[in-house]
């Protein structure tokens, strides 16, 4: 199982704290393309548009990451966290 958190913005535009995503059987490994695919078809266009929008960072196990081909393994946590403002 691979855990997916929503932070601030992103937790109440896909209406989800946390999606926990059960990696096919057989499957040692994903690419988070194809976990990015499977938000797509379970959250929706909409949802699946924030959550790839090009300031949304995405966090594999507290480590920034942006390589789509970045490989996920049963029991990471992958995190959606929306653009930083400060003032």
């Amino acid at each position: 199982m691979i855990r997916v958190l929503f932070f601030a913005s992103l937790k109440e535009a896909v209406g989800l704290d946390f999606w926990e995503y059960r990696v096919p059987q057989g499957s040692a490994s994903m690419r988070l393309d194809a976990l990015l695919t499977a938000l797509r078809q379970q959250l929706g266009a909409d949802a699946y548009a924030v959550l790839t929008a090009e300031n949304v960072r995405i966090a594999l196990n507290q480590e920034f990451i942006d390589d789509e081909a970045a490989e996920l393994r049963c029991g990471d946590e992958l995190a959606f966290l929306p653009p930083v403002t400060g003032g």
